[in-house]
């Protein structure tokens, strides 16, 4: 006998599935696991969708910030992700407080430290270089190995002030001894300039915002790629969507799409005010502009599963396999309209309407139907 087992499910690929946990592991899956039985049983009807649990890997939920914050459960499982990665709001002054408040969460909470140690105390945390310092933070990644999964540097001008890409090269040089934790890279308003931070980034590092709307990103004017874009995607960068309040244009995200550089992982950059008040509202909304541009349910499952499980050496996330932690998401899909809105204020009626009705984080199941009712 299983601890759960979850029966009757299909996966995004419309094929049968079954699941029986024990404890925090997946310890069976099968189309069918015939004679099987669970302590809490989930049947699902054959109506229901069963993925891996979906992973954020850009949200900001730190909630002692003034600037952005949130809950990590209002991120995190209330709205069908198990795991959420905090983009870098702390740095290695506060990001020990940020560990210890997260483990009474019941999301999966994890961490990309910001290279300048104070994080997003004010929004020039790069204005000054003085902030970046190497010591302190190779200190606190050696004490949190579990939880600090990456590095973040925000190149964008009213981060950088007149640093340009300093901290980004500063990053960089530690990504050298810090070889199996990844950057992801903030991109903004100019300078320093989108080619100039593309050219410093390496091979498995991350561009998140990049199908934003703005001068400086991947679009020129006349609506074609820049050449150096096509460059970094070909040299193994990985592209993230990371949506935010200003940093996802449909227009952007088709042509795209339409040249086949597609992002590799979809988050959100959701914090409190965003979630609140849009345009991210939660990761079903995202997921449904991803379907409306033209992406299938299995690829947009991947990009919020494996791909960022894989980019962060999530190991034992992402997957639905035995032996795997039994992080689910059981979620459906239904035929409707909903008016879905880029950070451009531009609008477009999707079709597709994705509702999580159950999130199980380590084995522990949590009806979202039940909350909602």
């Amino acid at each position: 006998m299983f601890d759960v087992l979850i029966k009757n499910g299909k996966t995004e690929r419309e094929q049968p599935i079954e699941v029986g946990i024990n404890g925090n592991c997946i310890a069976a899956i099968a189309p069918k696991l015939e004679g099987a039985s669970g302590q809490k049983e989930i049947d699902l009807h054959g109506h229901s969708y069963v993925s891996a649990g979906w992973i954020d890997d850009h949200v900001r939920c730190y909630e002692k910030l003034t600037l952005y914050y949130d809950d990590p459960d209002a991120d995190g499982y209330k709205s069908g992700v198990t795991t959420v990665i905090d983009a870098g709001s702390t740095g290695a002054d506060n990001i020990r407080d940020f560990y210890n408040i997260t483990r009474d969460k019941k999301t999966n909470v994890y961490a990309l430290i910001n290279i300048g140690r104070t994080g997003i105390l004010a929004q020039d945390e790069l204005g000054d270089m003085e902030k970046v310092n190497k010591e302190a933070l190779f200190d606190v990644v050696v004490d949190l190995p579990d939880f600090i999964v990456g590095t973040k540097a925000r190149e964008s001008h009213s981060v950088v002030i007149d640093n340009d890409i300093k901290p980004l090269l500063a990053a960089r040089s530690y990504a050298a001894v810090l070889g199996h934790l990844p950057i992801m890279v903030h991109v903004g308003g100019n300078p320093p300039e989108l080619q100039d931070i593309l050219q410093a980034m390496g091979a498995g590092d991350v561009l998140t915002h990049a199908y934003n709307g703005k001068p400086n990103g991947m679009i020129d004017e006349n609506g074609e790629i820049k050449d150096f874009v096509y460059d970094a995607y070909d040299r193994g960068m990985v592209f993230d969507v990371g949506h935010g309040t200003d940093s996802f244009n449909f227009k952007t995200m088709k042509i795209a799409r339409d040249h086949g550089l597609d992002p590799k992982s979809l988050s959100t950059d959701i914090y409190h005010r965003n979630r609140e008040n849009g345009p991210v509202y939660d990761m079903v909304t995202t997921m449904e502009k991803m379907l409306q541009v033209g992406y299938t349910l299995p690829e947009v499952i991947r990009m919020v599963t494996f791909a960022p499980a894989d980019t962060f050496h999530l190991l034992n996330k992402g997957r639905l396999r035995p032996g795997k932690d039994a992080d689910i998401t059981i979620y459906n899909v239904a035929t409707g309209d909903k008016v879905l809105t880029d950070s451009n204020g531009n609008t477009e009626t999707g079709h597709q309407l994705i509702t999580p009705i159950c999130t199980i984080v380590g084995g522990t199941v949590y009806d979202l139907e039940a909350q909602r009712a």
